[in-house]
């Protein structure tokens, strides 16, 4: 009787999921900003940001339309979006009666026969292609065990319905981007195994391109038997038959029995402040949450404000804190199932103060992969953001590690397969100045999930839900969220303005201060005569997916809100809402 009410729910509420157009309204209080009353959504695929309203005029919440924007995001954004890939999701819930505040590690895990010599060649030495683009490469996916986990804590709808809008867009179809077609481009000739390649990602023996409807039948199917049957529908039967036969095609390790092992974990969330405002965030085996409360903790001691927004002694702090932070991350960040991780003391605020004392406001730290002691002186992820109308709100950010994963894709099922043992330190003992970490918590061991940059994040301010932010961006992640909670809170710009201001990035190794073009060339000449080496990247830093509410009080009884939305636009964000 339950099977066949929750088909009817689905059905119903898939029928009205029309994606064609957007009806959602808006209001522009500013040119800089768009409003939405109700709920809203910001992503980065327009159809995605829309299944995801849907399911919010449809009666769901913000778990909801989290859990139901990823998975059209495995449609319509497979440079990032996935089913074959994980991630992590930060939520606030004040009216939960276990936590108002949790998170969800669906980070994927490395198979039974894995171990830390794994990416050596034939010869004994490392091989960068094993390591990041072969089979070897390829963790076992936590995604739809992690949605499922999250969704069944604190989502409302049906897990049909969630799962519905997903399932419409690869059945009936998509008008491919410009932007699409040309990430496609870019990697069309490394996508295995060629027969699948051509068949999924080609129309007329050709690339898709720009105005081309997309539909995905095989991926269609493989959706419905995840939400027929939740986590079975993926990592049992057809869909977990279609991966393990193109592991052994390939040479990977991922087995049956990987695939039954693999759990989805709830953790408690990171808590820290800044300036008055509480703030969660990721725990281990994600870097980012310890990162950012670490640096926020340490510039806390810095009069930000007074030093002013992008000028050479913000960036310079700012820098320096970054650095610290990474080295950190690197010296004890792994997977706290296997190694212990002193998260307590890395955010505490008497660690920061003791730290601070090691940054002069004048003259460049340096970074040494012999040392991580200070002296003392005088791309690619995908992040969606979601308030719904009871000031729920939920913090997503999920991978496939690079751009298109491993670019594996599997026969039969339609998704593509991510390469995250990239993330595992490939070289025990091999930490160098180019970047290369070697360093014991985050070595490859069977089971174990490697360490994250992704850093989904909440604010509150006085007890009330104030921000939800992401990015992705590997490990400028952790840094592009930072310096728009610095832009808002300590700068007072607009959300739009503070996701649109011009990023630096530290990571300690190798020793390069990287910062966008926009930055003035005078204030990179200063940073270089503090001490920095200065790098200007070629392209952007991150993309901010971002909400900001405003809470009104019309009298002591009743309160209303309004929600900013902050998207990175240079990339292509998208956003909807009511």
């Amino acid at each position: 009787m339950k099977n066949s009410v929750y088909l009817v729910l689905f059905t119903l509420i898939a029928s009205s999921l029309t994606l064609s157009s957007c009806s959602s309204s808006s209001e522009t209080l500013d040119p800089q900003g768009v409003f939405f009353e109700h709920g809203a959504v910001v992503c980065e695929s327009k159809e995605a940001a829309k299944a995801g309203e849907k399911l919010l005029r449809a009666g769901g919440n913000a778990m909801d339309a989290a859990v139901g924007t990823a998975f059209a995001l495995a449609v319509t954004f497979p440079q990032a979006g996935n089913i074959g890939g994980g991630g992590f999701i930060v939520s606030h819930f004040p009216r939960d009666r276990e936590a108002a505040q949790r998170a969800f590690d669906f980070r994927e895990r490395a198979p039974l026969m894995a171990h830390e010599k794994m990416f050596f060649d034939a010869q004994g030495k490392y091989s960068s292609k094993l390591h990041h683009h072969s089979h070897l490469s390829v963790g076992v996916p936590g995604s739809v065990a992690g949605l499922h986990l999250a969704h069944s804590k604190l989502g409302k709808l049906p897990w049909e319905a969630v799962v519905a809008p997903a399932i419409q867009l690869a059945e009936e179809g998509f008008v491919v981007s410009e932007r699409l077609e040309k990430s496609l481009a870019l990697v069309y000739s490394q996508i295995q195994p060629k027969e699948a390649r051509d068949q999924y990602f080609a129309i007329g023996g050709r690339p898709l391109k720009k105005g081309d409807r997309w539909i995905q039948k095989d991926l269609a199917r493989c959706l419905k038997r995840i939400a027929q049957k939740g986590p079975k529908g993926f990592y049992q039967g057809e869909t977990a038959d279609h991966l393990i036969r193109e592991m052994q095609r390939g040479g990977g390790w991922i087995s049956q029995a990987d695939l039954d092992q693999y759990e989805a974990q709830e953790r408690t969330p990171l808590k820290g402040t800044y300036r008055g405002y509480e703030v969660f965030s990721m725990p281990p085996v994600s870097s980012g949450g310890v990162a950012l409360l670490q640096m926020l903790n340490l510039l806390e001691q810095f009069p930000l404000k007074e030093l002013g927004l992008g000028t050479t002694e913000s960036y310079h702090v700012q820098a320096e804190a970054m650095r610290r932070a990474f080295a950190d991350r690197a010296r004890y960040l792994g997977d706290p199932d296997f190694v212990e991780v002193p998260v307590a003391d890395l955010i505490n605020k008497n660690y920061a103060r003791n730290l601070r004392r090691t940054i002069s406001t004048k003259k460049a730290s340096k970074s040494s992969p012999k040392s991580f002691e200070w002296p003392y002186e005088s791309d690619e992820t995908t992040h969606l953001s979601v308030i719904d109308k009871d000031g729920n709100g939920v913090s997503l950010t999920t991978t496939l590690e690079f751009s298109w994963g491993a670019r594996i894709v599997v026969p039969g099922a339609g998704f593509l397969l991510n390469n995250e043992m990239g993330d595992f330190n490939p070289v025990p003992g091999d930490t160098n100045s180019k970047g290369r970490i070697g360093t014991k918590p985050n070595l490859v061991r069977p089971k174990k999930r490697m360490v994250s940059s992704m850093t989904p994040t909440l604010l509150l301010k006085d007890g009330e839900l104030f921000m939800v932010l992401g990015s992705p961006g590997g490990r400028t992640i952790i840094n592009s969220v930072l310096e728009v909670i610095l832009n808002v809170i300590d700068y007072e710009q607009s959300l739009q303005d503070a996701v649109d201001q011009a990023r630096i990035h530290h990571q300690w190794l190798p020793d390069t201060l990287w910062v966008e073009s926009a930055i003035p060339k005078k204030i990179q000449k200063e940073l270089g005569d503090r001490g920095h080496s200065v790098k200007v990247r070629s392209g952007l830093q991150g993309s901010i997916m971002a909400l900001r509410r405003h809470v009104y009080r019309e009298n002591l009884e009743e309160k209303t809100h309004k929600i900013e939305v902050g998207q990175d636009t240079r990339r292509g964000g998208a956003s909807a809402g009511h």
